[in-house]
């Protein structure tokens, strides 16, 4: 009878102990109990850096465990083909500019006086060359010149006369400038030589490689003196934003949360939890992954749910946490 006196009597003081000290000892113990119980894991997300151009590694600046800001020079390649490309598609687009600027001046003054002074020099010729033929043509009516020196004479006439037909042709060309498809076809060339300037300026800036966001440097994979393809990775960064928590919920729990919702996220290696709100919530049904730890059939089918949690130095990659969303 003793004996069943005293097991009340610590069974007493046990409950009252939990009723008073539970919650303390206990974190999320009752709130487990009246609000929504999740478990997942955290999700980091990581980026693979590389180059975006071939090249050996000429320096590399972090090590593995460092943090890194965004816009931090992570690594650089040997720079020195990149500027002999970029100087020969700056000396290009300078001939191209000097190509289309003569043709818009047109013809110099010199070539037009030249132009005209040839149709002269022709024109001049052409005279002598129809006296000639006048008068090789009288003594040939008087028989005293052959047939064969007459039609030289003839074809020597014609000669010139076509001579003077393309000599005026080239000065009026001369005095009106390049027509208006040779100038067009420069401005084309000027355009696809400044495009390559452009691309080779790119490619000498693509030479530094620089960190896209906050992180720590999870992996160093390249050494100075590498040569390295392109996009070849250089460094597994982990990103410091977003942190987010990777859940599930069951088909008769999905009425029960929504976009927004706030919790708070439980983690096995520390009593405190870290607060978190839903920003997603999957349209589709899928199987419950082996990895996460639930108390139902893991077979069950559940919705992905995505919570975006606060920046703590304690949340890891991959790391079971158990979420308790508020009423």
């Amino acid at each position: 009878m003793k004996k069943f006196f005293l097991l009340l009597l610590l069974l007493g003081a046990g409950g009252a102990f939990y009723h008073f000290y539970g919650e303390e000892l206990f974190p999320g113990a009752r709130t487990a109990e009246k609000n929504l119980r999740l478990y997942g894991n955290v999700e980091i997300r990581q980026v693979l850096l590389g180059f975006r151009v071939p090249g050996r590694l000429d320096a590399i600046h972090y090590e593995e465990g460092q943090r890194v800001s965004s816009g931090d020079l992570l690594g650089v390649l040997d720079p020195l083909p990149y500027e002999i490309k970029l100087a020969e598609a700056r000396a290009a687009l300078r001939q191209a500019r000097a190509n289309l600027d003569k043709m818009e001046r047109g013809y110099r003054d010199e070539e037009v006086r030249q132009a005209v002074a040839r149709r002269d020099q022709i024109r001049v010729s052409l005279n002598q060359a129809e006296r000639d033929h006048q008068r090789l043509s009288r003594l040939f009516s008087q028989s005293a010149l052959s047939q064969k020196d007459l039609d030289a004479a003839a074809a020597r006439r014609d000669q010139l006369r076509a001579e003077l037909t393309s000599a005026e042709a080239a000065l009026a060309l001369t005095r009106e400038g390049y027509r208006m498809e040779d100038v067009k076809a420069a401005e084309a060339m000027v355009e696809l030589a400044s495009a390559r300037f452009q691309e080779a300026g790119n490619a000498l800036a693509d030479t530094k490689l620089y960190a896209p966001s906050e992180g720590v440097i999870l992996t160093r994979v390249a050494e100075p003196g590498s040569v390295l393809a392109a996009g070849q990775a250089v460094y597994a960064l982990m990103l410091r934003r977003p942190v987010q928590v990777r859940a599930y919920v069951t088909e008769p729990q999905l009425g029960k949360i929504h976009l927004g919702m706030e919790g708070k996220i439980f983690m096995d290696s520390h009593p405190d939890p870290v607060r978190g709100t839903i920003s997603f919530i999957a349209s589709e049904a899928e199987f419950t992954p082996k990895q996460v730890q639930t108390e139902d059939q893991r077979a069950n089918l559940v919705y992905r749910v995505r919570l975006l949690a606060g920046e703590d130095k304690r949340l890891k990659n991959g790391m079971p946490v158990t979420v308790v969303l508020d009423d």
